[in-house]
This record gives structure tokens, sequence and C-alpha cells, in this order.
């Protein structure tokens, strides 16, 4: 909502936004941007307008936009040559996709259907998941940061705990409930034998991850990009890492992640039946940075494609237990830099901040301290 101020030299009355009044404006609708899209409009209101810095030209990406270095690792090799390339790819690039991973890709395309149905429901049928709260284990909304950054972007998401206790069943959504059900059980599979590579990866026991709850917590989103009127004045999420051990994504073929390597951004071109995995600033923590967490986003969908993706988010389940670098990956010619806190700690200094790069672990940094 704008307001209008005097002007003391004369000129022009001046248009001042009120920032905080047009986003619980937008909040009250509980009808996400697909209620901007669906309500007809060719201009997006200013609470998501993103300073030029921040800003991703989708249609007019550079060259070196074109390639992508992503690795691709096919996880039924071998165990040694997989283990030997998840180490490489969490080190250089904190980046990889995963084939031949067990999950039935008619199992991810159906998901990526099912979820995408969801955000498509009628509005009175989605605006009744609306809420910020997480009581029943599902929610539904615009933005996680919505009331904190500077600037909204352009998704809704619907939102689920998996573990250590699974929602109340009966409060997901019918539309998506036998696939997300279906999902957790495969994924949570899956997450423990990322772990267990990981832990090979820094020289310790497989189920060194494992044991300390990694898998435990467990979180998932569906997100949901429409089609954006003006997809050079917004983005579809702001550049940032993820706070957790690791997050595997399921992308649809729309496209719009990118992921930042060596200075540049590059895009992750979807792969059919392909998953994403990411290293999560907590285990960048674990491994003291043999492992690193890297800078990524998605650019507001220019596409009258909607885009989906699924990410599911593995955190400690143990929350007050202390974490630090593991001990087998610290010596006197590598010492920690890192000091222990409890995940607790770690995951509210998260939700008290925008999307905002990399500063939660620098807090935790030594050097910091």
């Amino acid at each position: 909502m704008a307001s209008v101020i005097a002007n003391t030299t004369g000129s022009q009355p001046v248009l001042v936004f009120d920032r905080q009044e047009d986003v619980k404006k937008f909040e009250d609708t509980k009808l996400g941007v697909k209620g901007l899209i669906d309500s007809g409009i060719t201009q997006i209101p200013s609470i998501f307008h993103h300073p030029e810095e921040n800003l991703i030209d989708s249609e007019n990406s550079p060259p070196d936009l074109a390639a992508d270095p992503i690795p691709v690792i096919d996880l039924s090799g071998p165990t040694p040559e997989v283990v030997d390339q998840v180490r490489k790819a969490a080190g250089k690039f904190g980046f990889f996709q995963i084939i031949n991973h067990g999950v039935p890709v008619s199992l991810l395309d159906r998901l990526v259907k099912a979820i995408k149905a969801f955000h498509e429901l009628p509005a009175e049928e989605r605006m009744k998941h609306y809420r910020r709260d997480m009581g029943t284990g599902v929610n539904y909304f615009s933005n996680v940061d919505l009331f904190l950054s500077k600037a909204a972007s352009w998704r809704d998401t619907l939102q689920l705990r998996l573990g250590p206790t699974m929602a109340d069943v009966d409060a997901i959504p019918d539309i998506c409930r036998d696939e997300i059900i279906e999902w957790d059980k495969e994924v949570k599979q899956l997450g423990e034998t990322l772990l267990g590579l990981f832990s090979q990866g820094l020289g310790v026991e497989a189920d060194k991850l494992k044991e300390m709850s990694c898998s435990g917590g467990r979180v998932m989103v569906g997100h949901y990009y429409p089609y954006c009127p003006e997809p050079n004045k917004t983005v579809g999420i702001a550049s940032h890492t993820d706070p957790g051990v690791l997050t595997v994504l399921l992308q649809d073929q729309v496209g719009g992640l990118q992921v930042k390597h060596d200075g540049k951004w590059v895009n992750v071109k979807p792969i059919q039946g392909a998953l994403v995995i990411n290293v999560g600033d907590l285990l960048q923590l674990l491994s003291n940075d043999k492992y690193t967490s890297v800078e990524h986003r998605v650019y507001a969908n220019p596409q009258h494609e909607p885009r989906v993706s699924i990410a599911v988010f593995f955190n400690p389940s143990m929350r007050d237990n202390l974490y630090g670098p593991i001990p087998e990956t610290v010596s006197p010619e590598e010492p920690a830099l890192y000091k222990q806190f409890t995940y607790t700690d770690f995951i509210t200094r998260f939700f008290k901040k925008e999307l905002d790069g990399k500063s939660l672990i620098k807090y935790y940094s030594l050097e910091n301290n």
C-alpha cells in the first residue's frame, strides 16, 4: 500500500510504500503467488521487487551459465568408486546428481504431478492449509522468510514434517497424501545410503552420521514456481545455503536452479529420473570443511508452465546434543575450524534471519570468536 507524503521542496508529492502493511495484506489472502496469477495481474507487487544486484536474467543468460559441470554419479557402481566420486563432488561442488538410486522413477513422476495438483487446487481448498505454524506437521505458505526478508520471492510452498515423527496423516492433503507417504519410505532409505557414502568419504565408519541422528529429522517442501509476468524484477528463491546435513531434491523438467561454482552461476540442468543432492551447512561443519555447502538460487519462472520441485532436508533428531567437527576430521595439521553447538541453537538462528548466503556458518567459525 502506498501513502502520499508532502514534499517540502515544493515538487511533486512522494509515494512511500509501507512494506509491512503490504506483506500483511498479501499474507491475509492465504492464496500465495498463485492467487496473484489467478487474479490476472500483469505487474508484480512491489514487495517482490529485488535489488538489481540480486536479479537473474533468465532469458538472456551469459555464456558461462550454459555449461553444467555438476557431476552425475551412478549409485549402482562399485562402492569404493562411488565413495570417491561423492567425496570429490561434495568437496569441490557441494552439489551432484544421482542416477540408479533405487527410487522408482514412476514414483518421482507421480509425486511431481501430485504436488503440482495441490498447488493448483481451487483457492478455497488451498486456503484451508495456509498457516505459518507446523502444529499438525503440515502447512502451506508463501516464502518461509516473508516477514524477515527485504523482498519476497515468487514461489509458494507445501511443507511437511517427515521425521522423527511423521505429520498427522489426516492433515496431509488428500490429493498428494499417498505419494508423500510412499516417497517418505524411499527417501529415508536413500538418505541413509547417502549418509553412509559421506561418512566413508571422511574416513569414518559408514554408520557414523546415522548414529549421530543425521537422518532422523526430515522435512519435506513442495515448491511451486508459477509463471511470473515480470521475471526481471524478482527471483524464485534468493541465493542461500541449506542449513542442515544434506538435501535430496527432485526437480521437474522446467529448470531454474543455479549453483555458484568458482565465483560463477551455473545451471543444474534437469535429468529425467535423477535426484539432486547438496551438502548443507551442518555437514560442512561436521566435516571440518572437507565438504562444502554452496550457495544456490532459483530464478523467477518466465515460462507459462509452472516449475515444481520437492526437497527433503535431513537434520539431526537429537537436537540438544553437541555438534562440531567429527574428531577424525581434526589433526594437528588440520585443527578444528568450528566451535561446538546444539542443533537447537543452530536452527533457531537460521529461522531468525532471511535467506542470505552463508552468514549462518560464519557465525560458528572459530576465526570469528
